[in-house]
């Protein structure tokens, strides 16, 4: 389970996941950094230790992880073909070890924050636009991006790196930019890079549950690499690709998208969005992405850890207004949202009429009279449709057609979204085929799917609590 250890190695550190890692003098200093230390604040599941107690591993933990992953991934590259210069090494551990580094308080819960949907507006099919908010609001950006501006801007990180241009040169490996190389940057982002074999060994374990357990050492063991640097593995790992991908499936049914967790994680998002648009008094939560930028290149990004927001749900519980009230006490006392009605649905992309959406669309009709009837504040209700595919459809091409590709061609391509393919290599060829160019893999015929789960919650404090929610699901059980 251990990292191999670097000829430069000055520092050892000991994962519960990986063992010994090793880190040089450049890691060290990164990691000193207060920048980098503020994600030792930020919990890596959000709200999971509401259910899963011991989930309360952190952001600056996963992050060591990645790195020691990315060391494990480079040997077994080297070994198997693919040349990489010291150079690249540093600058893809360097990528490894800070590509969370612009995580949110609470993570995605507020990274998500623009695209929270209030009952108010699910039922009037219209977005609400505060006054207080300009309309032309400029969204949070994504982690990615910020981490970009943290590591480019910030001098503490800037000294730790060596310079602005090494600094850059790692932002771009983990943002996957035009000017970082196509098929290293997979490594740190992809379908199949060190950030999800890192969170899925490491939060399985955390929780205690058993989805996320996928057979590293074999994936390593089997890593292969073309002329062309395209990584895959060998076709004897089929199984335990297919397994990595259930994997990460599973461990969103079960612990990501827990009725209980995702309840409380969106009663959470519904009260920042709230207080966040009022007219008057936002808490201190960034209006906009230009505030969050300037969070993040001041001193204020100290404090902007997964504290800023339990400071936040504690003013709210004496909150004037009654929705933002009961939100907080909801999320402070552990009193999660209830699930009034859940519809589970499976199908294929296109898919727009099934079970879930008929129950969507009836709450959109029929939710403000069941307020009305039952008199509970509509912003009380919470409508929500989790959603996750095995592996998102990747563009439809094989490995000879990227090697013809000019380098424009292929920086434009590695500059799109995450990139969801994966090849294999079959025994005897030198060049790879894609995993959905496996005709008996099972798991390849099913990953069009997609699974999505539509659910109305209800956040309530009423003494006749039980009461009022046995009759709530009989009025919708039709729904």
């Amino acid at each position: 389970m251990g990292c191999s250890q670097d000829s430069k190695s000055e520092k050892l550190i000991v994962d519960s996941i990986h063992g010994d890692i090793h880190l040089n003098k450049r890691e060290i200093d990164v990691i000193d950094t207060p920048s980098f230390q503020r994600l030792r604040h930020l919990k890596q599941l959000a709200m999971a230790q509401m259910v899963y107690p011991t989930a309360t591993h952190t952001r600056f933990a996963h992050s060591i992880g990645a790195l020691g992953m990315m060391i494990r991934i480079l040997d077994a590259a080297g070994r198997n073909g693919l040349d990489i210069s010291p150079e690249q090494r540093e600058q893809l551990r360097l990528a490894a070890l800070l590509h969370d580094i612009g995580h949110y308080p609470y993570s995605h819960l507020m990274e998500k924050l623009d695209r929270v949907d209030l009952s108010e507006e699910i039922v009037k099919e219209t977005k609400i636009v505060s006054k207080a908010i300009d309309k032309q609001i400029i969204p949070y950006p994504r982690h990615e991006e910020l981490g970009s501006l943290i590591v480019t801007q910030r001098p503490d990180l800037l000294e730790a790196l060596g310079s602005p241009e090494q600094a850059k040169i790692v932002a771009d490996i983990f943002t996957r930019s035009v000017t970082a190389d196509a098929q290293l940057s997979k490594l740190v982002h992809s379908s199949f890079d060190i950030d999800r074999w890192d969170y899925l060994l490491r939060d399985s374990h955390a929780t205690g549950v058993p989805y996320g357990h996928i057979d590293i050492n074999y994936l390593l063991n089997n890593l292969r690499a073309s002329s062309e640097k395209i990584l895959g593995f060998s076709l004897k790992a089929l199984p335990a690709v297919e397994h990595f991908l259930l994997a990460r499936f599973f461990m969103h049914r079960v612990v990501y998208y827990h009725k209980t967790i995702f309840g409380l994680e969106e009663a959470c998002r519904q009260l920042l969005r709230r207080l966040r648009d009022r007219n008057v008094d936002h808490n201190g939560i960034p209006l906009d992405g230009e505030q969050v930028k300037v969070i993040a290149k001041s001193d204020d990004l100290h404090g902007f850890t997964d504290a800023f927001v339990d400071n936040i749900v504690q003013r709210a519980v004496k909150d004037e207004d009654k929705v933002i009230r009961v939100l907080a006490k909801a999320i402070q006392s552990r009193k999660p949202p209830k699930l009034i009605k859940e519809v589970p649905v499976c199908e294929e992309p296109g898919s727009k009429h099934n079970d879930g959406t008929v129950f969507f669309e009836r709450c959109q009709n029929g939710l403000k009279s069941l307020s009305e009837e039952f008199d509970i504040p509509l912003g009380q209700f919470i409508l929500c449709k989790p959603k996750i595919k095995i592996m998102e459809t990747p563009r439809e091409y094989r490995a000879y057609e990227i090697t013809s590709l000019n380098a424009d061609e292929l920086r434009a391509r590695a500059h799109e979204e995450e990139e969801e393919q994966i090849w294999i290599f079959k025994d005897g060829n030198k060049e790879p085929d894609s995993f959905w160019d496996i005709e008996y893999s099972l798991v390849g015929k099913f990953s069009k799917y997609f699974f999505q789960s539509y659910r109305l919650y209800l956040v309530y404090d009423g003494d006749d609590e039980n009461k009022v929610f046995d009759k709530l699901r009989i009025t919708v059980k039709d729904w």
